[in-house]
């Protein structure tokens, strides 16, 4: 996953979709409104320079590190598209969705793994899932799977549409104060669609930052 050095910005603010809601107990909601699509928001130019960690070299893919605790299980179950910009962007979106994880885990929105792999309207979604984690005392163990994913890029070139379902039927809410982990039965509230838009950066060598997210809640075709 290593593949060129990254400076990082500062682009943080809140909007709301569906992340870490579905995380297999079924009690958390979505609604029309968390839907977000489109591509005409522009990547921001990073910065400032990731502070070093210790995590080890496969876990920080552009020098900034994506690294979550081992009960935190995000799996991607897909093939890399033979477009070299497609997985790029197929990758770059699978650091997104751990930088909001790595948030939740480390009870933070201001990681740098999220101003690097978002912008915009990406970054105000994955604020909100963090701070609804952060609020409710929460955080999340178990398997989260991804699969069934597709790219299509903008006649532009400038931008990437990465689609994919995701199975949250073993990953939990956990409750950090008791350490209680909240189950259910399994259900259709598990399974979603996401189409999250990946933008270029301009000054950043092969790095893209997820701009908008599209969430399908209770996705049939996903299961």
């Amino acid at each position: 996953m290593k593949r060129r050095p990254l400076p990082v910005a500062a682009a943080l603010a809140a909007t709301a979709a569906l992340l870490l809601t579905a995380c297999g107990s079924g009690d958390d909601k979505s609604s029309d409104n968390d839907k977000i699509a489109g591509a005409d928001q522009g990547a921001e130019t990073p910065k400032e320079s990731a502070s070093p960690s210790g995590a080890p070299a496969e876990d920080k893919p552009d020098g900034v590190d994506v690294s979550l605790p081992k009960d935190m299980n995000l799996v991607f179950d897909w093939d890399k598209p033979k477009d070299k910009n497609e997985a790029a962007a197929m990758q770059d979106a699978a650091n997104f969705v751990r930088s909001i994880y790595r948030g939740v885990d480390k009870r933070t929105t201001k990681d740098a793994s999220l101003v690097a792999y978002s912008t915009g309207d990406g970054t105000r979604y994955a604020k909100t899932q963090i701070d609804a984690r952060l609020e409710g005392g929460w955080t999340a163990e178990g398997t989260r799977r991804h699969y069934q994913a597709t790219t299509r890029s903008a006649p532009n070139g400038s931008s990437v549409e990465v689609a994919f379902c995701v199975d949250s039927s073993k990953f939990y809410s956990k409750e950090i104060k008791t350490g209680k982990v909240l189950k259910g039965a399994p259900s259709i509230t598990d399974f979603d669609y996401f189409k999250i838009i990946m933008v270029k950066v301009p000054t950043g060598e092969g790095l893209w930052q997820a701009s908008k997210v599209y969430v399908e809640a209770k996705a049939a075709k996903c299961q």
